[in-house]
């Protein structure tokens, strides 16, 4: 097991992205805390039509520990309290993954001042806090990780003004924080998807994701837990020398840009 008995937080784990990567976390022999607004999964339209177990119940299935701690990432305290809860129900923490994230649909002129705020809160502010508020107990850990999960977006337009800003902002912020802490033996890299197949992309219609596979090089969409066994590598010690970069797990869809 390549994470055996290492304490990780996923924020937005419930769902998605963040319960893939939850999941292969556990498969590795990690303890997880799903750090979320939300217990039970999201169901879509298009995808996860039938996901209905707390992501807590899956870990517990593998034979590790999980711990549900509901959290709004936009709020400092309660977003300093998961991580806290977590280092004392574990003993201490070794891997944050900043995975919680949002997206409003709409250009400039559709989406509200408030909408935005909304969403760079989410995905930028919210990660910057935690990742601020996880630094002092990953530099106690001989294993520290921190893994911001970004978006193909973050290198071209079109997924509106507010979130392919805040995930090309988090993109330099791995860099500059990687920078910071690396003297602590701490590793800060990010994953940037492309199309996964969770529920958040219930926004979109059938003509969208038909031309979105279209775009993909390899003839399909990704899963959640191929962003999870990136996540398990970045997190292993297989990986304890790559620091301040971002890795496209895409299918080869930036390949076109």
């Amino acid at each position: 097991m390549l994470l055996k008995n290492r304490v990780c937080i996923v924020t937005g784990g419930s769902s998605g992205i963040g319960r893939g990567i939850a999941l292969e976390f556990a498969h590795e022999g990690a303890h997880v805390a799903i750090v979320d607004k939300r217990e039970s999964p999201l169901r879509g339209k298009y995808h996860e039509t039938d996901v209905t177990t707390p992501t807590v119940s899956e870990i517990e299935k593998l034979g590790t520990q999980g711990i549900f701690l509901q959290t709004d990432v936009a709020d400092k305290t309660q977003i300093a309290n998961a991580i806290q809860q977590t280092v004392e129900h574990f003993g201490g923490l070794d891997i944050l993954v900043n995975n919680a994230g949002i997206h409003i649909p709409g250009g400039s002129q559709e989406i509200s001042i408030a909408d935005w705020d909304s969403v760079v809160g989410v995905n930028l502010r919210g990660v910057f806090m935690s990742t601020k508020l996880a630094i002092p107990h990953l530099k106690q850990s001989k294993f520290g990780r921190i893994i911001q999960i970004a978006s193909v977006h973050a290198y071209g337009g079109g997924a509106g003004p507010a979130y392919a800003p805040a995930k090309a902002a988090v993109v330099n912020m791995v860099r500059d924080t990687a920078l910071e802490i690396g003297q602590y033996g701490i590793t800060v890299n990010a994953i940037c998807p492309g199309y996964i197949e969770t529920a958040i992309q219930d926004y979109l219609t059938p003509e969208q994701i038909d031309e979105a596979l279209e775009k993909t090089a390899l003839p399909r969409f990704g899963l959640p837990r191929d962003i999870g066994r990136a996540c398990v590598f970045l997190a292993s010690d297989d990986a304890e020398w790559i620091t301040g970069a971002s890795i496209l797990v895409d299918g080869g869809f930036a390949a076109g840009i």
